[in-house]
């Protein structure tokens, strides 16, 4: 393989290797090579004060192999864009950076950085700003947004080309915003409302203010049917939507009674003001007794098992994990290959689970031109294993070398990025 610069100019066979003379020549003898790993479900925030400790996240995403990221909104959507524009122009190492800016929600979101909507003319201009920015898609959440006006902007973006990415609003059946273009669902528990024979009822009863979305998840587990789900599923990889199950966030939530994370070694590379926001998620779980525990598990285990029921619909299932603030314990770089992990523990294959952290984020975001292939035009984005992870997925993890548009980083110098983030975490 010959690349130069920040593109692949050709990939030959050993011999055709002495037709050319190359400055830096990486040995991949007894190697595997794979595409750069993208994850699709980050987030950068917590307020101003940890601009810089965001920031300094970006290493441990290229020291785990990733060369492409998507930031699903948060508070330092200014930061975000600048940074995203400084990585493209090569003032700032980082992997790819996509971003949302900052997504949109109903009137009095729990969320800081919202864009507040509840009219359609307040969606168009919101939409007009977010065109402005020149954001890479659209991410709406269902903490206060009215319905109708979810639709209305799946609606009005599909109308603009613009991709869009959601949580799915309790008082919506999956069948209505997968027909109406949604074009990602984020989080599983959405997924396993969809097969329930009761999901129209359930939104019904919420849109109508007769049931909260706490109160409807018993009744979504009790009344899960997997030929429902099939049907349902089956239309959405028709529509073409995609599925974040983001299990990593899912489970070590699910999960904290058992392994409450203190001891973790990765912590050293986190900044003191990120932890401190773990706090939050970590204190509402410690108030949930013996029942709640039991439920959190059933529900994670449930809704992990329907991964290869979406891949046998063909669902286009994509890798992300929720990184970020207030994401207790679900760390950046690392926990991509966490998260590979638990999709084949769910029943992918390492090959199917490989696939979701190459293929698909390009596909999502119009970038196949560039991205998710190792050949002659696309970007000089790869990485080198010790190890074949098509016969165990925990091979990911066994980097020898990463390439970034072009950059060549050995081992020395991805433990020289881990270092210097550990240094920059202590301060």
């Amino acid at each position: 393989m010959l690349f130069r610069e920040n593109k692949i100019l050709g990939v030959f066979d050993e011999a055709k290797s002495k037709d050319f003379q190359a400055k830096t020549v990486v040995d991949a003898s007894g190697k595997f090579i794979i595409p750069g790993l993208w994850d699709m479900h980050v987030h950068f925030g917590g307020g101003d004060t940890l601009i810089e400790e965001n920031k300094n996240l970006f290493p441990l995403y290229i020291a785990h192999g990733i060369t492409g990221i998507r930031d699903a909104a948060a508070d330092l959507s200014t930061s975000v864009l600048q940074w995203r524009d400084q990585i493209a122009k090569g003032e700032l190492a980082g992997p790819t950076l996509f971003t949302s800016g900052p997504k949109l929600e109903g009137y009095k979101s729990s969320w800081v950085g919202d864009i507040e909507v509840s009219t359609p003319p307040e969606v168009d201009k919101m939409l007009d700003s977010l065109q402005g920015l020149k954001v890479d898609f659209v991410k709406i959440t269902d903490n206060t947004i009215k319905p109708d006006i979810y639709l209305y902007i799946l609606q009005e973006a599909k109308k603009r080309s613009m991709k869009t990415s959601g949580h799915v609003p309790f008082a919506l059946t999956m069948d209505e915003v997968s027909s109406a273009g949604l074009g990602s669902v984020e989080h599983m528990s959405y997924v396993l409302k969809a097969g329930s024979t009761r999901d129209k009822e359930v939104a019904d009863k919420v849109r109508r203010g007769q049931l909260t979305a706490r109160l409807a998840s018993p009744m979504v587990m009790q009344s899960f049917d997997e030929a429902t789900a099939l049907a349902v599923y089956k239309r959405m990889a028709k529509n073409g939507t995609f599925v974040v199950p983001t299990l990593n966030i899912s489970r070590t939530v699910a999960y904290l009674d058992q392994d409450n994370h203190q001891n973790d070694t990765y912590l050293q590379y986190i900044g003191q003001g990120l932890k401190n926001t773990y706090a939050w998620r970590v204190s509402r779980v410690a108030k949930d007794d013996a029942n709640a525990i039991a439920d959190r598990h059933a529900v994670y285990e449930k809704s992990s098992s329907l991964l290869p029921l979406l891949q046998k619909s063909g669902v286009t299932i994509m890798a992300g994990i929720d990184a970020g603030f207030l994401n207790s314990y679900v760390y950046p770089g690392l926990g991509l290959h966490h998260e590979l992990g638990y999709f084949v523990k769910a029943g992918l294959t390492p090959l199917q689970a490989l696939q979701s952290a190459i293929i698909p984020g390009p596909v999502f975001l119009k970038k196949t031109a560039l991205y998710g292939d190792i050949a002659p035009g696309k970007s000089a984005d790869i990485v080198l294993l010790d190890r074949n992870p098509l016969l165990d997925i925990s091979a990911t993890q066994a980097i020898n070398t990463v390439v970034l548009r072009g950059k060549v980083y050995d081992r020395n110098a991805l433990d020289a990025l881990l270092a210097d983030a550990k240094k920059k975490a202590g301060k």
